[in-house]
């Protein structure tokens, strides 16, 4: 299949305008030209966008032009090429169309139709505003070509390209020689975030500007407009004006919206400056003076919201991404605390876990060896990623630690060792451990955590052995206890979660009735039934979870 050449492409003759694409992978963006038709995509080097993933093709897509328009082209790929969320086999393109490559939310490319070039400023400004600039163009003009192009700008929410436009139409209105963008970093000191200068290079250095003036601005928080140094009478502490032969310096706060209630919402500007936009020239300007202060304070204004839309849409953005990591997360801890319930024929078990968020620190799994039917349940202290990370790694110990037979004390002596010993924060767990053997001997520690409920004839019975929990004391020590169960006996065990959940008026589940619960013979699907009741609607605050062991007598046969 051939493609007619973009340089060949009417649209494009004679402009010097052209096509880009911005990419966007993880926290890192860049611009690339669409110089050529078509521009292809995918995993294989020789593309004009690399992409280096499984779930992209070797050749996955191209983006064509054809009479003035451009369209991109899935090549057969396997996983799809999609704009806007759409799975698409051939599309024509719109301004800030997003596609995606194979890769869902975590790459994907932004289509602009024209991107200004050398020498073309004003040419891309009449293209976004629909207004020619002319030197006749009255300030009431001016202003409304700024005000449209930030208009148009607004949607797209890339800080780049806002900032790069802001200057190329700054640049356009006043005539001045370069024009800078600052914005202020969390420590408040100023970071070069664009630069640019009348024939619409980027500048990436700002050691000749009047670096002074720029620091005076943001303190006071007031405008500098300096149209003639010529006749300026006091030049001191101004090094950079005179050294570099500055005549006309101009420098404006960017003040922070007070109130942005939607995007591209107008909003009065507040007395917090975020930044500074910075103009200069080595000459005396008349275009400059021209334009009245009122109209260069809206620029600096209209500025000072489009930064802020567009950080509030990287922070969208970065809220999508994180939330999209939370569910990867609680999809892999879901499948790393999978619990497979061993059968054995003296004793029957059954858990479950309700968690508050979508990972969390609560845990339980079951273990099956020679020793008899182990299960341990555990709570580390917190909720979200922390403790679901030190819960996964937990569970890892114990298991691995249970399966090889050790000692219920030697095993918990083990993950106190872990936590207490390993900088990671004020963290600990509590945690109860019970092994069942086919005799009915019921060995089990419990360290710090919710009494285990020994159900036997319907009477229930809560042992007060306790230790500690793990993760307080580096040189705390262990100790078990036992109890004979007898068929039909039922070991429950509980985290706090259950206990500790609220109803509507803040009353807890507490204790008695769990035990209620446990004493007509409930399974663990009442405990939960009991709960729902209970709360009424009312979200749970922390992981709830639930494990029962049965004996029931039985002996291994072969």
């Amino acid at each position: 299949m051939s493609f007619p050449s973009l340089t060949n492409s009417s649209s494009q003759s004679g402009s010097g305008l052209f096509p880009t694409l911005i990419f966007v992978q993880g926290n890192e963006q860049r611009t690339l030209n669409l110089d050529r038709s078509p521009f292809t995509v995918g995993r294989k080097v020789d593309k004009d966008l690399v992409i280096a993933d499984p779930r992209v093709s070797r050749d996955h897509a191209a983006i064509v032009s054809e009479i003035g328009q451009f369209s991109v082209v899935d090549q057969g790929s396997k996983h799809g090429t999609f704009v806007n969320g759409e799975r698409v086999e051939r599309k024509v393109l719109e301004r800030n169309d997003r596609l995606e490559f194979g890769i869902r939310d975590t790459s994907y490319v932004i289509f602009h139709p024209y991107h200004p070039s050398s020498n073309t400023a004003r040419d891309f400004l009449s293209q976004i505003s629909g207004i020619h600039i002319s030197t006749e163009t009255t300030d009431l003009e001016k202003l409304t070509l700024f005000l449209e192009a930030a208009r148009k700008l607004n949607t797209s929410g890339v800080l780049d390209e806002i900032l790069v436009t802001v200057l190329d139409v700054t640049l356009t209105l006043t005539r001045a020689e370069r024009a800078f963008i600052f914005l202020k970093s969390e420590d408040g000191t100023l970071r070069l975030a664009a630069g640019r200068n009348a024939k619409g290079e980027p500048l990436l250095d700002d050691k000749t500007i009047s670096h002074s003036i720029l620091e005076d601005a943001l303190k006071s928080n007031s405008e500098f407009m300096i149209t003639d140094t010529s006749q300026s009478l006091d030049l001191s502490g101004r090094q950079s004006i005179v050294a570099f032969d500055l005549r006309t310096v101009i420098c404006i706060p960017l003040r922070k919206p007070q109130v942005q209630a939607t995007r591209g919402a107008q909003a009065a500007p507040s007395d917090e400056a975020m930044g500074v936009l910075y103009l200069d020239s080595r000459f005396a300007s008349r275009d400059i003076t021209s334009v009245s202060n009122d109209i260069l304070r809206a620029i600096a204004t209209e500025a000072a919201s489009l930064v802020e839309n567009a950080r509030l849409v990287q922070a969208e953005e970065e809220a999508r991404r994180y939330q999209q990591e939370l569910s990867i997360a609680a999809s892999i801890q879901q499948g790393l605390m999978a619990v497979t319930i061993p059968e054995v024929p003296f004793a029957r078990m059954d858990g479950k876990n309700l968690s508050c968020k979508e990972i969390g620190g609560d845990f339980f799994d079951a273990v099956s060896t020679d020793h008899g039917l182990a299960v341990v349940l555990a709570d580390v202290s917190g909720k979200g990623v922390s403790a679901a990370l030190l819960a996964s790694t937990l569970q890892g110990m114990i298991y691995s630690q249970l399966s090889a037979g050790m000692g219920l004390t030697d095993i918990v002596s083990a993950v106190n060792r872990f936590f207490t010993h390993k900088h990671i924060g004020e963290k600990y767990a509590t945690l109860v451990i019970a092994r069942l053997g086919r005799d009915g001997e019921l060995e089990y520690v419990n360290c710090g955590h919710v009494p285990p409920l020994l159900v036997c004839n319907n009477e229930v019975i809560r042992p007060s052995h306790g230790n500690l929990p793990v993760g307080l004391l580096a040189d705390a020590s262990y100790s078990s206890d036992r109890a004979v169960l007898h068929p039909g006996d039922k070991l429950l065990l509980v985290t706090d979660g259950v206990t500790e959940a609220e109803n509507a008026v803040g009353d807890f589940f507490d204790n008695e009735r769990l035990e209620q619960v446990a004493a007509k013979g409930g399974a663990l699907t009442d405990v939960f039934t009991a709960i729902a009741d209970f709360c009424g609607g009312t979200p749970l605050s922390d992981d709830c979870t639930v494990v029962e062991m049965v004996y029931t007598g039985g002996s291994r046969t072969d």
